[in-house]
């Protein structure tokens, strides 16, 4: 008969494959398997693999514009609202007030300190320079103060620009296709 001693170490022995093969099963259902293709096989899988989807051309933006939705633009601006005010007369945070931005001069705003590069900008806002800043900021204009990274999906940059050209006083007319 076995001792007490050895009936131990055989528990021991038998739950710790028991914990190992918990382990592996779990992790293979966190992480699924992947196959490996060498290069001579590569020819074979791409035939038979479906072909892949086109991406659709970017429509041009007076379309997006004509056909964006002011109300989804107020829920694509709440990423904005950490750092910018929308309201008439609101005030400035870490960005300026954004209320009637389209008919602004770029980097002037009352009780805002723009960075240089912004402030040497001069013109005013365009639709076309709005829709290219809020994508990629660092891109449009570098310099900026912004560290926003952008809104890649051109569709929700329309739509905030639609929700944009509501906060004035009189509308700015959208872009002629």
């Amino acid at each position: 008969m076995w001792s007490l001693s050895t009936n131990t170490k055989f528990a021991a022995i038998v739950a710790a494959l028991w914990l190992i093969w918990i382990a592996n099963y779990a992790g293979n259902l966190l992480i699924p398997h992947t196959e490996i293709v060498h290069a001579d096989d590569a020819e074979m899988v791409a035939s038979t693999t479906a072909p892949a989807k086109e991406a659709e051309p970017e429509k041009p933006l007076p379309v997006l514009l004509a056909e964006a939705d002011a109300e989804k633009g107020a829920r694509v601006a709440k990423k904005c609202v950490s750092c910018h005010t929308f309201d008439n007369g609101g005030k400035n945070k870490v960005g300026p007030n954004l209320w009637a931005l389209m008919t602004r001069t770029r980097g002037q705003h009352e009780g805002f300190s723009y960075s240089s590069a912004m402030a040497d900008l001069g013109g005013t806002w365009s639709y076309e320079d709005l829709d290219a800043f809020i994508a990629k900021p660092k891109d449009f204009l570098s310099g900026t103060k912004m560290a926003f990274a952008g809104i890649k999906k051109a569709t929700d940059r329309a739509d905030l620009l639609a929700y944009m050209r509501t906060l004035h006083d009189s509308p700015p007319p959208l872009p002629q296709q």
